[in-house]
């Protein structure tokens, strides 16, 4: 009965409190608070392994290194590099080909085995092979890769090569300039003062690093007063083919080439007196020396079939092509020749190296040219275009093209100083 009562009495008690409460004292609101989101810190990654569950070792490949010495000095047994070498296709990594001075990384297990997980060579800036050595597989990946076109000017003062140069700019620029112009501008004739714009696009790698050149969209050269524009226009949108034209739609690419090697110096022009300096006596010379450092190579200047790969005493190692029925050029005093009698050229292929063999007094390379079997100056001869555009690709190419020469009109030549 006392137990009972105790408890009705706490009972009723409670309720008269909890009556006094809500009658008595203003209640207000909870406080709000405020929470702050702390935002996980990304763990460290690279080709993308966490850094964080490997040893990891950053190593390049030093002369006369090996897939194989590479993989035994980490402790991989040369039965596991026999597997690899033979299952993972060299599309994805040429273990024969490790080139000195790539780098790679080798990923290993954290734990007291320190055993090879993971290997990672970067044959590029670009692109790299990711090996993983327990399921004995193979990737080639490549790095995400942004463009960016840009626009340059410059004058010359002294070459092309200079002017690029002094402009801060990728050398391979200059590489690609002169292809752009090898059939339509004398590159031996540049003059102090000649001047040049660019349109073209650059590859960086995560946004911020550079990775090389990747196109020149537009150019003009302004040589001794006359601008020479260039467009790259895609002329098969199934094979990705290009070519470069001017702002009339005519073709840059000639039948010949202007010379048969590139960023030379003309020692000798055709002439039909001249004291030559071996015989030491007064002859003709109908050719075009290109003095060049031993080992330059040497190109065809068109398509052609190879008619003579042969010595002289006085030609030295030479080559010679039949182009046409019409057109044929020779080429002389090579280190060595490249191509064989018989053979078919391509325009630009290369067909022997610089020396000095034969009657030369120093590395050069003599061309001769001929027309219907006899010799001329090629500098002095209207020949033949490439094949024109066609004319249904006009009106594209014109839509194209206005938008690019329009900006690049608005590209301010850089002053000659």
């Amino acid at each position: 009965m006392f137990r009972f009562f105790n408890f009705r009495l706490l009972s009723l008690l409670l309720g008269i409190l909890v009556i006094s409460c809500n009658d008595d004292v203003e209640t207000t609101p909870e406080k709000e608070i405020e929470t702050i989101k702390v935002e996980k810190i990304p763990e460290p990654k690279i080709f993308g392994f966490n850094l964080n569950d490997y040893e990891v070792v950053f190593d390049t490949v030093r002369r006369g290194d090996t897939f194989g010495t590479i993989m035994d000095s980490h402790g991989v047994s040369p039965g596991k590099v026999y597997q690899l070498t033979q299952s993972i296709p060299d599309s994805v990594m040429n273990f024969r080909r490790i080139n000195y001075g790539k780098p790679y990384v080798v990923f290993k297990s954290k734990d007291s085995t320190q055993r090879v997980e993971h290997f990672v060579y970067q044959n590029s800036v670009i692109n790299y092979a990711v090996i993983s050595l327990d399921s004995v597989k193979g990737t080639a990946k490549s790095k995400p890769v942004t463009i960016k076109q840009k626009t340059t000017s410059g004058v010359i003062s002294s070459s092309l090569s200079a002017a690029i140069d002094e402009a801060g700019l990728d050398y391979l620029l200059t590489n690609r300039f002169a292809d752009i112009y090898q059939w339509s501008v004398d590159f031996f004739k540049l003059q102090e003062g000649d001047q040049f714009k660019l349109i073209y696009k650059e590859k960086y790698i995560d946004d911020t690093i550079y990775a090389g050149l990747e196109s020149i969209d537009a150019a003009v050269l302004k040589h001794r007063g006359r601008e020479f524009y260039a467009f790259e226009f895609e002329m098969d949108s199934l094979t990705g083919r290009t070519d470069y034209f001017d702002e009339e739609a005519k073709t840059l690419r000639k039948f010949f080439l202007k010379a048969p090697l590139q960023f030379s110096r003309i020692s000798s022009r055709y002439t039909r007196r001249r004291f030559h300096p071996v015989q030491r006596r007064w002859k003709a010379h109908k050719g075009t020396d290109y003095a060049a450092g031993t080992g330059t190579p040497i190109w065809s200047t068109a398509d052609g079939v190879v008619t003579k790969a042969s010595y002289t005493r006085g030609n030295g190692n030479y080559v010679k092509v039949r182009h046409t029925s019409k057109y044929s050029t020779q080429y002389l005093h090579m280190s060595r020749r490249a191509v064989k009698v018989g053979q078919y050229v391509k325009q630009g292929e290369i067909i022997g190296y610089v020396g000095q063999t034969g009657l030369a007094t120093g590395p050069h390379v003599c061309y001769r040219f001929w027309v219907n079997g006899r010799q001329v100056d090629p500098y002095k001869e209207d020949l033949p275009e490439a094949e024109p555009m066609k004319e249904e690709l006009k009106p594209s190419y014109f839509e194209f093209m206005a938008p690019l020469k329009v900006q690049l009109d608005n590209v301010e030549y850089k002053e000659i100083m």
